[in-house]
């Protein structure tokens, strides 16, 4: 199973969307459609605050991965934040999650990119693990606090 990227455009909008709307329906998200293309349409265009990719052939991707860019001062300039990561149940347990991991930040490295953070459920052990795997780590001292309008 190969894991390959490829950078969505907005021909890809049909296949991402039910890709985001099946990640959000296993997680519990409620997003209407309309504020779901709101978030996901901006991405394909090319706007610079972040990027999605597609995991797998276009014409039938096995997952996606979405980016947010921000700029770090610790970090020493741009970083990212993975904000959602979704391989289809069918295909899962194959290394497709880890072998993006393992190949998303190389890709943006080339771009700039010092950091890439993720945001885990505290509860979800084999998802630590996949992403120890990948090189990610715990951040002593620091956790992950939002506030939403």
């Amino acid at each position: 199973m190969s894991a390959s990227l490829t950078l969505a455009a907005p021909e890809h909008f049909e296949r991402l969307d039910a890709l985001v709307a099946a990640f959000h329906t296993e997680q519990g998200i409620t997003l209407s459609a309309e504020a779901r293309q709101n978030g996901i349409l901006p991405l394909l265009e090319g706007i610079p605050h972040g990027a999605a990719y597609l995991i797998g052939p276009p014409r039938a991707p096995i997952g996606y991965v979405i980016v947010t860019f921000g700029w770090s001062v610790e970090f020493g300039g741009l970083d990212g934040f993975i904000d959602e990561i979704y391989v289809r149940p069918g295909v899962r347990g194959r290394g497709v999650a880890s072998e993006t991991l393992q190949s998303l930040p190389r890709a943006l490295a080339g771009a700039g990119l010092k950091a890439l953070h993720l945001e885990v459920d505290r509860d979800e052990t084999a998802k630590h693990r996949l992403y120890a795997r990948a090189g990610f780590r715990e951040r002593d001292r620091y956790m992950l606090m939002t506030r939403s309008f």
